[in-house]
């Protein structure tokens, strides 16, 4: 995306921006700090979402997908010109393997963005592959078939070092279909034993990830289900072990701002896979669905993360990991991404003086007033703002297509190609 069709496009509209722009800002206490934020605040677009998503049932490709990793990194490229907020890619060993670093490294350096994460793949077989991981993987009942699971992760833990990665984001869809299929308590402490000599290969610098889901691809138990499972792993392991939260990885109704409230506490949060859903791991874009919960969370990560000192840009992790099976990937992203950066900028609006003097005096309607009043607040002229001052388009999806970028691609790479991943 060339830079000057992004700054003509904010020339035309800028009057329009500014007008509301100067309606919302009028309100906001401490507004030069909460801009410094939004504009320091990125998220992780994942190497598998350049591509549209799949179901069980079907797969189908909206034309222009990238064929290669280079031709992902040039889309995520894309993104975070024009979102000024998406300055790091996390790759999926084996989809995206990084056959020359060094090359790789340069490329993303073009477009200012740097790798996050690497991300292990044991709950597919791969094309050659000696094992099967139909009955599992890090748990298996089978030393060797966990060796291979193992040795996998401390070869994606290598390809990140050689990219500047510091952390290996680990999801097994290790359990059980049927009652009696598998002994819990076994296959929980295979789990762990693997988990601890990858952990053993992990960098001095470098974090583990655990990534938990109650369901799916296993129907009866998973061996990592909830997050009580993944903390406990976590805390046995160490302090580079923590515990990764996947917004689609719940149960319906789960209270997740409590849950990402005591990890934080705990100083066992590793970060967030950002999705929505309706039902249940429905990997929708961000915000589609319950863009209140998504709100709530953000408050407590807010709090929490003051509390503690950390820094909201980079204390803790964060990604997107979402499909799209009938969205242009790209446009999906900058939905999410823009959602994202909603949520928290209502959260640093909540006005925490009058939200803890509420709670102490349990004043619940106050309560509930101080938070929606931030949740009601319009905050998207603040983050075009944030956007503009950092180079990127006031309406990103605007200008994308205006200046066919899908189109673009699609003559390049042609209509009938298929990016890596599910």
């Amino acid at each position: 995306m060339e830079q000057h069709k992004i700054d003509e496009y904010n020339r035309q509209h800028l009057a329009t921006h500014k007008r509301k722009f100067d309606f919302v800002a009028e309100d906001v206490k401490d507004l030069d700090d909460v801009l410094k934020k939004l504009r320091a605040f990125n998220i992780a677009i994942p190497s598998w979402a350049l591509g549209t998503g799949g179901t069980r049932f079907g797969r189908f490709s909206g034309g222009g997908e990238p064929r290669t990793l280079e031709e992902k990194i040039t889309d995520v490229g894309t993104i975070h010109a024009l979102n000024r907020s998406s300055n790091s890619i996390s790759l999926h060993i084996p989809w995206d393997i990084p056959e020359n670093a060094s090359a790789i490294k340069a490329h993303a350096a073009q477009y200012g963005l740097r790798f996050d994460a690497v991300n292990s793949n044991t709950f597919q077989d791969q094309k050659d592959q000696k094992l099967s991981y139909k009955f599992g993987s890090l748990h298996h009942t089978d030393k060797a078939v966990r060796d291979q699971a193992i040795q996998h992760n401390i070869d994606v833990i290598k390809y990140g070092v050689q990219l500047g990665s510091n952390a290996l984001s680990v999801w097994l869809s290790d359990g059980s279909n049927f009652p009696g299929q598998l002994n819990f308590r076994k296959a929980f402490q295979n789990t762990l034993d693997s988990l601890q000599q990858i952990y053993e290969a992990l960098p001095d610098d470098w974090k583990m990830w655990i990534e938990y889901k109650p369901f799916e691809p296993n129907f009866y138990s998973t061996t990592i289900g909830d997050w009580g499972q993944s903390h406990l792993l976590a805390s046995k392991l160490g302090k580079k072990a923590l515990t990764l939260v996947d917004l689609g990885h719940h149960l319906p109704n789960t209270n997740i701002e409590q849950i990402v409230s005591l990890l934080l506490m705990e100083e066992k949060l590793a970060g967030f896979h950002f999705n929505d859903s309706k039902y249940g791991d429905d990997d929708l874009t961000v915000g589609s669905i319950n863009p209140y919960q998504l709100f709530l969370i953000f408050n407590e990560l807010v709090e929490g993360m003051d509390a503690r000192g950390l820094s909201h840009a980079n204390g803790i992790g964060w990604m997107i990991d979402a499909s799209h099976n009938v969205k242009d990937p790209i446009e999906d992203l900058l939905q999410s991404v823009e959602a994202i950066k909603i949520a928290y900028a209502q959260a640093l609006l909540v006005d925490t003086k009058a939200l803890v003097n509420a709670q102490l005096n349990n004043d619940v309607a106050k309560a509930q007033e101080t938070l929606q009043a931030a949740y009601r607040t319009d905050v998207r002229p603040l983050i075009a703002e944030a956007r503009l001052r950092e180079g990127g388009a006031l309406d990103p999806i605007a200008v994308f297509r205006e200046q066919e970028v899908r189109k673009s691609l699609i003559k390049q790479r042609g209509d009938k190609t298929q990016a890596t991943g599910l």
